[in-house]
């Protein structure tokens, strides 16, 4: 018995050790972000990905994926840092995000992150933090509501004084 709970300790231990106090998995730092809020009931199972499918343009994601009922899986949300020299602007991040996601420009409704503009649509959120760096969140508001998707997207904070070590 007393094996067990030492085991027990130890395992617990590493979790809080990983994860830190006061945080659920998944949460953490991704390229040079905090993230600060989740929704509560979001997937546990958590992947990173870095990838450039765009010339120029460099992708660092977090994705929060479920298993569902017919064996399948289902993104529950998606943050992801880019970054591209030709990010200047907000109307030009516009212009990207639209021919990537092939929707219409005039489809994204303007929108606060903190005290920078944004811009949003059907679960999909994103903003320009400074000349070079973009943030996007993306979530199923099926489960969770465009009232997660602003509060996980204001909860996305630049992390300060990490430099390029505290990227990722």
């Amino acid at each position: 018995m007393m094996a067990g709970l030492r085991v027990l300790a130890i395992v617990a231990g590493l979790g809080l050790a990983l994860t830190g106090p006061g945080m659920t998995e998944g949460r953490g730092v991704l390229d040079g972000f905090v993230i600060g809020h989740v929704p509560g009931d979001v997937a546990t199972s958590t992947s990173d990905f870095e990838y450039e499918p765009e010339d120029g343009v460099r992708f660092t994601s977090r994705v929060w994926e479920r298993e569902t009922d017919d064996g399948g899986h289902a993104v529950d949300l998606m943050i992801i840092v880019m970054r591209a020299g030709r990010f200047t602007a907000l109307d030009g991040l516009r212009d990207f995000m639209s021919a990537y996601h092939e929707r219409a420009p005039a489809s994204w409704t303007n929108v606060q992150i903190g005290a920078r503009p944004g811009l949003k649509a059907a679960g999909q959120v994103f903003w320009l933090v400074e000349p070079g760096v973009a943030v996007s969140v993306t979530i199923d508001t099926a489960r969770f509501g465009d009232g997660e998707l602003m509060a996980v997207a204001e909860g996305v904070r630049e992390q300060r004084g990490a430099g390029e070590a505290g990227r990722r």
